[in-house]
C-alpha cells in the first residue's frame, strides 16, 4: 500500500469511467479500469486538472476540516490572497480578515504579507551572477512537481525558496512565542485554494517539517464567512500586506513585484508544459519565469468559488482600495530569524524509469517503440490509458496487453476468424470431397 499522500482523491461511486481525466492529467496519472479512474501516486502532482473536468464530482481534494482548529488552544488562521477575491462588491480585506476571527480564529496573519517578504528575498538571490536562469519560480507546488517529473533538468533553475504560506507560518509561531505562548498551543491554518497546497504542507519535500498545523478548503471558509460578513459592523484593522503581496494571487503578480524586465508569466498547465519544453531545449530566453498550473495563477484554484475572471477583476478592486489608504494594522512581525531557504534539496522523481538496470531499460524502450508503431495512433483512451504510446509503456511495465487496444482486438479476432475458415475448408487426405 502506498505511504505517498494526496490531496487529489477519487470517490468510485461516482466514477462512471468516462476517461474525460485520462486526457487532460498532465502526467499521466490515471488510468481507467473495470470503468472507474485509477489514479497512479507516484504519478499525480495534485494540480486538481481532474478535479476540474470530471462530470459526475468524483475527483475531490483531502482537506482538514474547520473544526480541527478546537484542538488548538491558540488558532490562528493564515489566509491565501484569493480568499478576499470570492465576496461580491466587498473590496475592503479588512472586513474578510475579521469574518475569520468571527467565525472562531484567534489571530489572522496574511499570506500576501509574507508573499513581499518572500519577493525581497528573492530580489537578493537574483543579484547573484552565479545563480542558473532562468529562474523559475517555487511559488506552485504542483509546477515543481511537474518539472521533477518530466523535466528533471531544469531542477537546478527553481528557486530555492520556501512558499509564502509556510514564511508565514513560521512568522506567526515565531511572533506568539516571543508573546509568551507555547508552540504545542498554537494552531496555525492555512486557507487554502489549492489541492497541490494540502499535499505540500503534509508532505513537504524541501524542509524538514511545515509550521502550518493544517489547510482548510477555501470553500468551506467561504461557506462558514457568508453569514458573518451581512451581519458585521465596522471590521478590525488587521490588513498587514499591500499591492504587490495580493497580486500574488493572480498570473504575473509575483513577476511584477520582483521588478525583473525580462521575465515570463505563464498561467494554465497545458501552457507551462509548452514554456518548459522551450526552455529546456535552450528556445527561450528570460531571466525569470513565473509557472501557475491553475488558470488565472491561484485565482483558478479548484478549491476557489467565484470564477477565475470574475476574481481576477475584484483583486484589481481590492489592489486600488488598498492603494487609495486601506486602514492598516500597527504590527511588526518579522525578523531575520526565519529561514527562508530550503533545507533540503529538491530530487528527480524517476517515474519514466522503465528499469533499474540500463541494459534492459533500453531493450524495453525498444519494445515500446515497436509496440507503438503496431497501435493505431489515434489516442482514443479507450483501453484506458491516455494515449497510445501510454498503453505501450503499460504493456511494457506488464501492466496492460496488446489486445486492451480495441482495433488491436478487431485485428486478432478477425484473424482467428480466418484462421478459423481455413481450418474449416481443409480435409483429411484420406477423405475426398465427394464423399461429404
Amino acid at each position: 500500500m502506498s505511504t505517498i499522500f494526496h490531496s487529489v482523491t477519487l470517490n468510485e461511486d461516482k466514477c462512471i469511467g468516462c476517461t474525460d481525466c485520462i486526457k487532460r492529467c498532465p502526467t499521466e496519472a490515471i488510468r481507467v479500469r473495470n470503468s472507474k479512474a485509477v489514479i497512479t501516486d507516484e504519478r499525480c502532482i495534485d494540480c486538481g486538472m481532474c478535479i476540474r473536468v470530471c462530470r459526475n464530482n468524483a475527483k475531490k481534494a483531502t482537506t482538514d476540516s474547520i473544526e480541527k482548529i478546537h484542538m488548538f488552544e491558540y488558532k490562528v488562521a493564515i489566509p491565501a490572497p484569493t480568499l478576499y477575491t470570492q465576496f461580491k462588491n466587498i473590496v475592503n480585506p479588512n472586513v474578510v480578515l475579521t469574518g475569520l476571527k468571527q467565525i472562531g480564529f484567534d489571530e489572522v496573519f496574511e499570506v500576501a504579507k509574507a508573499a513581499e517578504i518572500i519577493t525581497e528575498y528573492t530580489k537578493k538571490l537574483l543579484q547573484n551572477d552565479m545563480i542558473k536562469k532562468p529562474i523559475i519560480s517555487s511559488a506552485c507546488p504542483a509546477i515543481v512537481k511537474l518539472i521533477q517529473m518530466r523535466f528533471p533538468s531544469l531542477i537546478p533553475n527553481i528557486m530555492p525558496v520556501i512558499s509564502p504560506k509556510e514564511a508565514m507560518a513560521r512568522y506567526a509561531k515565531n511572533y506568539l512565542i516571543g508573546q509568551g505562548m507555547k508552540e504545542e498551543s498554537i494552531g496555525v491554518f492555512f486557507i487554502s485554494p489549492c489541492a497541490a497546497k494540502v499535499t505540500n504542507s503534509r508532505m513537504p519535500e524541501t524542509i524538514h517539517k511545515s509550521y502550518v498545523d493544517g489547510v482548510i478548503s477555501l470553500k468551506e471558509v467561504y461557506i462558514k464567512l457568508i453569514p458573518e460578513l451581512k451581519k458585521m459592523g465596522e471590521p478590525e484593522a488587521l490588513l498587514m500586506s499591500s499591492m504587490e503581496g495580493i497580486g500574488w494571487a493572480g498570473i504575473g503578480g509575483e513577476g511584477k513585484a520582483t521588478m525583473i524586465e525580462n521575465h515570463i508569466a505563464v498561467d494554465g498547465i497545458e501552457n507551462v508544459i509548452k514554456v518548459l519544453e522551450r526552455i529546456e531545449d535552450g528556445k527561450l530566453d528570460v531571466d525569470f519565469l513565473e509557472c501557475l498550473a491553475c488558470v488565472n495563477g491561484c485565482l483558478g484554484g479548484p478549491l476557489t468559488v467565484e470564477d477565475s475572471f470574475v476574481a481576477n477583476n475584484r483583486m484589481d478592486k481590492v489592489k486600488k482600495y488598498i492603494k487609495e489608504g486601506a486602514e492598516k494594522r500597527p504590527i511588526h512581525i518579522y525578523d531575520d530569524s526565519v529561514k527562508l531557504s530550503w533545507d533540503l534539496p529538491l530530487k528527480t522523481k524517476q517515474v519514466h524509469k522503465l528499469d533499474e538496470n540500463m541494459n534492459r531499460a533500453l531493450e524495453k524502450i525498444e519494445r515500446l517503440e515497436m509496440i507503438y508503431e503496431t497501435l493505431p495512433q489515434i489516442d482514443c483512451g479507450s483501453c484506458g490509458a491516455p494515449t497510445c504510446r501510454a498503453l505501450a509503456e503499460d504493456i511494457v511495465r506488464d501492466i496492460a496487453n496488446i489486445e486492451d487496444c480495441v482495433f488491436m482486438l478487431r485485428m486478432k479476432v478477425r484473424s482467428m476468424a480466418e484462421d478459423m475458415l481455413t481450418l474449416a475448408q481443409k480435409m483429411p487426405p484420406s477423405i475426398s470431397r465427394k464423399q461429404l
